[in-house]
């Protein structure tokens, strides 16, 4: 573990305050390592990856010898020094070729980490089309039911959203959606899908984990005679295939610490996402909603529409309904030939 460092000025304070964890925390800093072999493949995969990152990217240019699932000690330097909570380390050797780790810190230690095998790439250049402005915020789409159900894509689309994910706005403006990334999983008959929360156990072999493809598309705003436009995709790079390799999963203290939420405000408490407001939640999209209980009717009692020829007498009894009956009959024929009794 680090030593705790105390300001020794107002400069250094502020400094230290910033990094301290926030109710809405800043977008996330993205360090791309190189490590002592990587390759044409991982190169090429790892400036393209943060030219989508930035401009919250940093690159170290010279190659280190780190093995993360061995000793992350210099990984949780790192991210101390440079104010950093993910990493993305390309290395290439033998037993595994063209491999990028994205790792995941919390407290300027290791949460979790996932190994991913590129199998194919396509770069950007390859792709005779336009480009997203730099800084954009993504939209991102995650293409199988597998993300909400099998443990290890649970955890890569986790450290995904945490990637590509921007800062937090409460407004969108339709022409700042530029790109958007799209990450779906290849079909295989082989995988069972179980649903295990991110932090358990669960071994299985990586090789009959299917592919993930990730795509990247610019969009294209066209008139469609109303106010919602016509929206027209055009892949724009970089077209990666990833295999599943190993990982780390997180330790569940840790875990249960990091996903920690503060204490709600009073205006928010007045709001009904508090206590004091029962059957109230807030769901992922950020809309309240609300569970309303009703006690069981009474059908008999129900109040219908009173109609004139449906009434009773208040002479009549139950055994008399037919020749009631009788009688009504015979006093509507009257009327309606005009006889008089």
């Amino acid at each position: 573990m680090l030593r705790a460092v105390k300001p020794k000025n107002a400069r250094s304070k502020r400094a230290l305050e910033a990094r301290e964890p926030k109710e809405v925390e800043d977008e996330r800093m993205v360090i791309f390592v190189p490590g002592t072999k990587t390759g044409e493949v991982v190169d090429k995969a790892m400036k393209e990856l943060m030219a989508l990152k930035r401009p919250h990217a940093i690159s170290f240019s010279k190659k280190n010898t780190i093995h993360p699932f061995e000793d992350a000690s210099s990984l949780e330097f790192w991210a101390q020094k440079n104010d950093a909570s993910m990493f993305v380390i390309g290395q290439s050797t033998k037993k595994r070729p063209a491999g990028i780790i994205i790792a995941r810190t919390f407290d300027s230690r290791v949460l979790d980490m996932c190994e991913l095998g590129i199998d194919r790439f396509v770069s950007m250049a390859e792709f005779k089309t336009p480009k997203s402005t730099p800084g954009h915020k993504p939209m991102l789409h995650f293409a199988s039911d597998l993300f909400d159900t099998h443990p290890r894509y649970i955890q890569l689309k986790s450290l995904l959203i945490g990637f590509f994910n921007g800062e937090v706005i409460e407004s969108i403006c339709l022409p700042g959606l530029e790109h958007v990334i799209s990450v779906s999983i290849a079909p295989s008959s082989n995988l069972q899908s179980t649903s295990v929360p991110l932090g358990g156990t669960q071994q299985e072999d990586p090789k009959i984990l299917p592919k993930v493809h990730l795509r990247t598309y610019t969009i294209k705003l066209l008139p469609s005679g109303t106010r919602v436009p016509r929206v027209e995709l055009s892949e724009m790079g970089p077209s990666i295939d990833f295999s599943l390799r190993r990982h780390q999963e997180a330790d569940p203290e840790m875990w249960k610490a990091a996903i920690k939420r503060p204490k709600l405000k009073k205006k928010d408490i007045e709001q009904g996402l508090g206590k004091k407001k029962k059957n109230l939640e807030v769901d992922e999209m950020g809309d309240l909603r609300g569970r309303i209980h009703v006690a069981k009717q009474d059908l008999g009692r129900l109040q219908t529409r009173k109609m004139k020829g449906l009434k009773v007498s208040l002479g009549e009894e139950d055994g008399d309904t037919d020749d009631s009956a009788s009688d009504v009959e015979e006093t509507s024929l009257r009327n309606r030939r005009g006889d008089r009794p």
